[in-house]
C-alpha cells in the first residue's frame, strides 16, 4: 500500500541537509555496505543461480519513475479467448542471496530500504538492485514469473508461478504510458493496462476494497524560500497498482490453500481514527456526509486538488495497523484480511526493496509446485513478523521524522505569521495541547495553547500564529492566535 512519500528537488538548505544526516545518526542507519557483503553481492551479480525454464521471448515492459534504477517487476498483457492473461516478472532476489551468507545477514539487519528526502539506503547493494537483479530492459534476467488468468470481467480463473529467465524491452515512465493511453496510441500489451486496470478497480469497489491514491508531496526551492506542491498521481498509477495488487491477493491464496505462508494483514480501523478523519475532513471544507461511507468518499476525491491532497496524506494513518501474520500446518490465522484490501493479502512483488517478498516468493513457488519450502525458508518464518515490525518501524519513523523536518524547513522564515486552520486532534489528558491542520499551507503540526487560555476548540476552524519553525531540532508549534 502506498506511503506518505515527500522530496527535496532543487539547492537543498544546509541546515536540512544537517537535520537528515542527524536523522540518519539517531535512528542507526546502516548506510555502507560492509567489504564481505559487497564481495559476496559482486560474486553473486557475475554467477547467479539460472532457472531452466527460459521465458524471454515474452516482450515484458516495466513501468516506474523515469529515474528508477531498482526495478522489482515487468509485465505483459494479453487478451484471451474468454478474458485476458497477466504475466507479471518479479524479481528473483533468492538467485543471488545464498542463505545464511553475508549478504543474506545484511538483508535481514536492514529488512527494508529506506527513503529520505535527499537519497535512499538500499536493502541490497546496487550492484544487484540496481543492476543484475534488477529488471532493467534488454538485460537477461532470472525471475519468478507469474501467470494469472481472467475472465472477461477481470476476476481470477487460474494462476501459475514458476523460475523463468526474463528480458524485459522496455522501460516506460508513469507520464509517458499515461500519454500513450490517452492518444490511443499505445500497442495491445500496454493498451490493456487501461482495461485491466479499470476492470480491477471496478472489482475492488465490489469487494469493499480502497486504493489511497496519495500524492507524493514536493518541497521545492524557488528564489531563495520553500514552496510546498503536490505531485498528483496519474490514472495510470493506479491501474499498475493494481496488477501489484492481483498478485499480491494471487500470492496469499496461494498460501493459505498450500497452508504455509505469511500474509500482510489490517484490522478494519477503530472508530477513533475515523473520527480523527472526519475532524480533517472538515478541516479543509471537504464534505463528508454521515451516510456516505470512508470508501465512497475516497473514491470522490481529485488528487490534483490541494484540500484533496492534503486528505489522502492523512488517510494513511489508517494503514499504521498493518502487521504481517505467520501461519504453517494448515492452521488458518484468525485475521486472513488486509482492510483496505477487503481480500486476503501478501507483499511479494517487491523483494528488491522489501525482504518479506522474497520469502513470500518462496513460499508460492512450492505450494504451485506441491513441495515443501526450502529449510532456510521454515528456519526463518516465525521470526519474519517481529523483523519486518521493526523495519517497517524505523522506516515509518524516519518518514514521519522527515515529513516534520521539511515542514520546519518550509516555514522557518514565517515565525510569527498568522494561518488559518482548524484543530483535529486534542490530547485528552492535556486539552491545551493537540493537532492542527491548515488549510495552506498543507501542514499538520502541533499547537498549544497558552496556559489559562482554556481548552482548545476540537474540529473548529481558528486563526493561528507559528511560534516555532526549527529543521535542527524537526519541531514546528503552533498557538492559537
Amino acid at each position: 500500500m502506498p506511503r506518505r512519500q515527500i522530496r527535496v528537488t532543487g539547492a537543498a538548505e544546509a541546515p536540512l541537509r544537517a537535520a537528515l544526516r542527524a536523522l540518519r545518526t539517531e535512528l542507526d542507519v546502516p548506510e555502507a555496505f560492509g567489504p564481505q557483503v559487497l564481495a559476496e553481492a559482486e560474486r553473486a551479480a557475475r554467477e547467479p543461480t539460472l532457472p531452466a525454464y527460459d521465458a524471454t521471448d515474452i516482450p515484458l515492459f516495466t513501468i516506474d519513475p523515469p529515474t528508477s534504477t531498482d526495478l522489482d517487476q515487468a509485465m505483459h498483457l494479453s487478451r484471451r479467448p474468454d478474458g485476458y492473461r497477466v504475466r507479471y516478472a518479479i524479481a528473483d532476489v533468492a538467485a543471488f542471496v545464498v542463505p545464511g551468507g553475508a549478504l543474506d545477514a545484511e538483508a535481514h539487519r536492514r529488512v527494508t530500504t529506506l527513503y529520505f528526502p535527499d537519497g535512499k539506503i538500499p536493502l541490497h547493494p546496487p550492484v544487484l538492485s540496481e543492476g543484475a537483479a534488477s529488471l532493467l530492459p534488454d538485460q537477461t534476467s532470472p525471475a519468478v514469473l507469474w501467470t494469472i488468468d481472467l475472465d472477461a470481467d477481470g476476476r481470477p480463473t487460474a494462476t501459475d508461478v514458476r523460475r523463468a529467465l526474463v528480458r524485459s524491452r522496455a522501460k516506460l515512465d508513469y507520464e509517458s504510458v499515461q500519454k500513450q493511453l490517452d492518444a490511443g496510441t499505445a500497442e495491445e500489451p500496454l493498451a490493456l493496462l487501461k482495461d485491466i486496470g479499470l476492470l480491477r478497480e471496478q472489482q475492488e469497489v465490489a469487494r469493499g476494497g480502497i486504493s489511497l491514491n496519495v500524492p507524493e508531496q514536493e518541497i521545492t526551492e524557488r528564489d531563495g524560500a520553500y514552496e510546498l506542491t503536490y505531485r498528483a498521481p496519474l490514472p495510470a498509477d493506479g491501474w499498475n497498482a493494481q496488477i501489484s495488487l492481483l498478485t499480491g491477493m494471487a500470492a496469499a491464496e496461494l498460501m493459505l490453500a498450500y497452508g504455509t505462508g505469511v500474509l500482510r494483514t489490517l484490522p478494519a480501523a477503530p472508530d477513533g481514527a475515523v473520527g480523527r478523519l472526519r475532524r480533517t475532513a472538515r478541516a479543509l471544507r471537504i464534505d463528508w456526509p454521515h451516510h456516505v461511507s470512508y470508501a465512497e468518499l475516497i473514491r470522490s476525491l481529485d488528487p490534483h486538488l490541494p484540500h484533496h491532497a492534503a486528505f489522502l496524506q492523512e488517510c494513511t494513518t489508517l494503514l499504521r495497523g498493518a502487521g504481517y501474520t505467520v501461519f504453517r500446518g494448515g492452521v488458518t490465522p484468525d485475521l486472513t484480511t488486509h482492510a483496505a484490501v477487503a481480500a486476503p493479502y501478501t507483499h511479494c512483488t517487491a523483494p528488491l526493496r522489501r525482504l518479506v517478498d522474497r520469502y513470500a516468493s518462496e513460499l508460492c513457488l512450492a505450494a504451485t509446485a506441491g513441495e515443501e519450502p526450502p529449510e532456510w525458508v521454515l528456519a526463518a518464518l516465525d521470526d519474519l513478523p517481529k523483523r519486518m515490525a521493526e523495519g517497517t518501524r524505523r522506516a515509518g519513523t524516519a518518514e514521519r521524522e522527515c515529513v516534520d523536518i521539511v515542514e520546519a524547513a518550509l516555514l522557518k522564515d514565517r515565525v510569527g505569521e498568522l494561518f488559518d486552520g482548524t484543530v483535529v486532534d486534542v490530547q485528552e489528558r492535556e486539552p491545551t495541547v493537540g493537532t492542527v491542520q491548515l488549510e495552506s499551507p498543507a501542514v499538520v503540526a502541533r499547537i498549544k495553547s497558552e496556559e489559562g487560555a482554556g481548552g482548545l476548540p476540537l474540529g473548529e476552524r481558528l486563526r493561528v500564529r507559528l511560534t516555532q519553525a526549527d529543521p535542527g531540532s524537526a519541531k514546528v508549534l503552533f498557538a492559537p492566535a
